[in-house]
């Protein structure tokens, strides 16, 4: 993005204690305009006050593009649709990372690239077992993945584009990696190796229930929904994790640190862990019988539960990854085995029962992606420890993009925001023998 980009279009004052100010008033390509604020303090002694960041731009990016209102999300300006549809998960990362979709050679030579970096270095598997067997995989996973950077120091210098870029490779084809690494040590199983004739999608699946005495055959339609799965959750513009990973790389963290930190950010229930609560709360339903019962207390804004999977703290209207994912959740649950799965049964009749009733429909809680995607991830016998893991692997070529993105950004400058103070005024220290006259 050139600096033309946030050249002030319009003005607007600000007036306080007798003094106004003219607040620049600039235009991305799409989207609200924003008032540029750098200026706002040394003007007025004034910071502003906005929990959440609900009504503050921390960046400017060519990444990703959301209009919650319209449900519109696009990469790099392609809508989500359509990638899904035509595209598959390696030519999605392509895009994210370099701006455009990839001609045959260039997409070759990528998908090669990332093949040769899928192997983790064997010293990388004595780290696991430091884990208790029980561990979380994301437990495991913000470990080994910020223990990365005592293995690639050719890949840490952030201010060198080269290390920068590996460092970029490394992580996208490593990931999945890990991620069968951490399962498999999770259910005391041998790791398995990536295998470089499979697809990215297949390889995951191999690694998470192939083994040395009974070689998996993988389903073309769940490789399918595995791709179209990363796909849709491959970047969604500032979010908790993304806006972690950009606040750690200002400080001039190295790349591995920055993403174990995303990782962490994302393994929170109301972030990546929603797709997990989502089971939990089918779990707790248990028959279809009941779900007019836990449809009332979701409407009670006295009763504390809440139907996981249902609305978006970004979309006012149809999650357009949802109305992706719905199609694929449903080929899933026609398949032979899966479709009299009771839970499944269950979540497709809260699914109907929710969309027909008035409360959800005036209040736009539709299902969201996190819906669907645990849906099929149990369809498909993934266990629900290994959903937010599954998250993280899609999400690492969206993170490093806009780690890429902010570090090469001239006006990136070290997070720091401010607070709204509410402690103690100024007190002088209190001698230990007056203490108990002054609380009396």
């Amino acid at each position: 993005m050139t600096m033309a980009a946030l050249k002030a279009q319009n003005v607007a004052q600000l007036s306080y204690q007798g003094k106004t100010i003219d607040l620049p008033v600039c235009f991305g390509t799409d989207g609200p305009g924003v008032l540029d604020l750098q200026g706002l303090y040394s003007a007025t002694g004034l910071f502003t006050f906005d929990p959440g960041y609900t009504s503050t731009a921390s960046c400017r990016s060519e990444i990703t593009y959301i209009d919650g209102a319209k449900g519109i999300l696009l990469y790099r300006g392609y809508p989500i649709q359509q990638l899904a549809e035509k595209s598959d998960f390696m030519e999605v990362a392509y895009l994210l990372l370099y701006g455009d979709l990839p001609t045959s050679v260039q997409k070759d030579e990528f998908i090669q690239t990332i093949n040769n970096h899928t192997l983790v270095h064997e010293q990388v598997s004595s780290f696991f077992r430091g884990f208790r067997r029980d561990a979380h995989p994301m437990a495991i996973m913000v470990g080994v993945v910020g223990a990365l950077s005592s293995f690639y120091h050719d890949s840490l210098d952030i201010q060198d584009p080269a290390q920068r870029h590996i460092a970029a490779l490394r992580l996208i084809a490593k990931m999945p990696t890990l991620a069968g690494m951490a399962y498999k040590y999770s259910i005391g199983q041998p790791f398995v190796y990536p295998q470089s004739h499979l697809s990215y999608s297949e390889n995951f699946l191999n690694m998470m229930f192939s083994t040395p005495t009974t070689p998996y055959v993988i389903n073309p339609l769940w490789a399918k929904a595995i791709d179209r799965i990363l796909i849709l959750h491959a970047d969604h513009e500032q979010n908790a994790s993304t806006s972690t990973i950009r606040l750690a790389g200002s400080s001039g963290a190295n790349p591995f640190a920055c993403i174990a930190a995303g990782i962490a950010a994302l393994w929170g229930p109301a972030h990546g862990g929603a797709n997990e609560a989502v089971l939990g709360m089918l779990e707790e339903i248990g028959h279809v019988d009941r779900i007019p019962e836990f449809i009332g207390r979701a409407k009670d804004k006295n009763d504390p539960f809440r139907l996981m999977g249902f609305g978006h703290r970004v979309y006012k209207s149809y999650d357009p990854r949802a109305s992706v994912l719905r199609e694929t959740c449903y080929e899933i649950l026609g398949e032979a085995g899966v479709k009299d799965n009771q839970m499944l049964q269950l979540a497709m009749e809260l699914e109907r029962i929710a969309m027909a009733d008035e409360y959800f429909i005036e209040k736009k809680l539709y299902p969201n992606v996190d819906f669907y995607s645990g849906i099929i991830f149990k369809a498909m016998g993934i266990p629900v420890t290994m959903f937010t893991v599954l998250f993280a692997i899609a999400r690492t070529v969206g993170w490093i993009s806009q780690w890429k993105e902010m570090i090469a950004d001239p006006m990136q400058k070290i997070g720091r925001p401010r607070q709204l103070y509410v402690g103690k005024a100024y007190r002088d220290f209190i001698p230990m023998e007056k203490r108990l006259e002054e609380s009396q």
